[in-house]
C-alpha cells in the first residue's frame, strides 16, 4: 500500500490485519502510521529509485497517496503527487513484475451538479484535485493499452466518512449536533456518501475477487440522503431536537467570499470558504449500480455507518485523540 498512513489506509490495514495468514501488508508513506508502524516504511511516491526498492516482492499495489485538500499550494503539488506518483508507481511495478493495482481515484472527476453519473459519464473536473485524479486515470488507461495482461481496478469514491475522520462530513455532523447549524438553500440537494468500513471491505473484495481486466467502480453507499434527511437522522441518533434555519444560496456564497478574503488577508486556513459553500449546496449524487452488481455486499447500511460515527464521536468518550484530516 502506498499512502496508507491516512484515514482510509489505516482502516484497510486494520481490516487485512485480522487475517495475517492471508494478507502480508506493507505501507509506504511520507508519515508514520498511528497504529501500524511495524509495517510502515517512510517513502515518497514521487521518488523512482526508492519506489523501485520498496515495491520489491509485492503481488498487489493499492495506491492511496494523494494531495487532496482544497487549499494545496502551490497547485503543482496536485500533479506532482497524483499524476507523477502514478507514473512512478507503474514503472516500479513493471520493474518488479507486479501486474495488479487498485487505484483510489474520485467522483471529483465528474465535476459539480451532474445528474447521477455512472462510470461511463464524461469527465468534467472543476478543481485541481479532480483534474489531477482524472489525469492519473488517463495514465492508467494508456498504460493498459500496452499491458493487457495487467489487472487494474479503479475506485471512484464519493466523500468518505467514519470514526476518527476530520473532514467535511465530520464538520457537518458536528455543526448539526451542536444546534448551531445553518442550512444554506432548501436542503433538498442529495449528498452521496461512503462509510469507511464499507469502502475498505470493497477493497478487500477487489483483491480477492476482481483479479483480471480493467475495471472502474463508483463507490457510494445507497440510498442517498438529502440535507434535510441527514439533519433528521442525526437528530434521531442523538435523541435531540435540532433546529435548521434555511438561508438563501446567494447569502451563503456572499459569506463564503468574505471568508475567502479573510483567509487571504490573514494567511490562515479557515473551515468556511466559497468552494465549501458551493460544495455544500451542490447535488452530489452518483450511480453505484456497477459496484452493487459486482457481488459485493456492504457490511453496513449508510444509516448504520452514520450512527456508528455519531456514537463514536459525540456520544461515547474515546481513549485517545488520534484523528485524520481530510476533505
Amino acid at each position: 500500500m502506498i499512502g496508507a498512513s491516512g484515514f482510509i489506509g489505516t482502516r484497510l490495514l486494520g481490516l487485512l490485519h485480522k487475517e495475517p495468514s492471508n494478507y502480508d501488508c506493507k505501507n509506504i508513506d511520507l508519515l508514520q502510521s498511528h497504529f501500524f508502524n511495524d509495517v510502515t516504511v517512510i517513502g515518497d511516491v514521487r521518488e523512482q529509485d526508492q519506489m523501485d526498492r520498496e515495491l520489491k516482492g509485492a503481488d498487489v499495489v493499492v495506491l492511496l497517496a494523494a494531495q487532496h485538500r482544497d487549499d494545496v499550494s502551490p497547485v503543482s503539488l496536485y500533479y506532482d503527487t497524483n499524476v507523477g506518483g502514478m507514473e512512478v508507481t507503474l514503472k516500479s511495478m513493471e520493474k518488479n513484475g507486479i501486474k495488479r493495482i487498485i487505484f483510489f481515484s474520485s467522483v471529483a472527476i465528474y465535476g459539480l451538479n451532474k445528474k447521477n453519473p455512472n462510470e461511463s459519464h464524461p469527465a468534467d473536473p472543476f478543481n485541481h484535485y479532480g483534474k489531477s485524479k482524472w489525469q492519473a486515470e488517463e495514465v492508467l488507461q494508456k498504460w493498459y493499452e500496452s499491458h493487457l495482461d495487467w489487472n487494474i481496478n479503479i475506485i471512484r469514491p464519493t466523500v468518505v466518512f467514519g470514526e476518527r475522520n476530520r473532514g467535511n462530513v465530520y464538520n457537518l455532523l458536528k455543526q448539526i449536533s451542536s444546534g448551531r447549524f445553518l442550512m444554506v438553500g432548501k436542503g433538498e440537494n442529495k449528498k452521496s456518501m461512503a462509510y469507511v468500513g464499507n469502502i475498505v471491505s470493497f477493497v478487500k473484495f477487489l483483491i480477492d475477487n476482481k483479479t483480471t481486466g480493467y475495471n472502474v467502480y463508483n463507490y457510494i453507499d445507497k440510498p442517498d440522503n438529502n440535507m434535510n434527511q441527514l439533519v433528521s437522522h442525526v437528530s434521531k441518533v442523538l435523541n435531540k431536537h435540532i433546529p435548521a434555519t434555511h438561508y438563501p444560496y446567494w447569502l451563503g456564497m456572499l459569506g463564503g467570499y468574505g471568508f475567502d478574503l479573510l483567509a487571504k488577508i490573514t494567511g490562515k486556513k479557515l473551515t468556511i470558504s466559497s468552494v465549501r459553500v458551493k460544495k455544500f449546496c451542490a447535488t452530489t449524487e452518483f450511480d453505484s449500480s456497477k459496484m452493487l452488481s459486482s457481488g459485493f455486499k456492504p457490511p453496513y447500511t449508510l444509516d448504520e455507518g452514520l450512527a456508528r460515527t455519531l456514537e463514536f464521536e459525540f456520544v461515547h468518550p474515546r481513549p485517545d485523540d488520534i484523528t485524520f484530516k481530510t476533505e
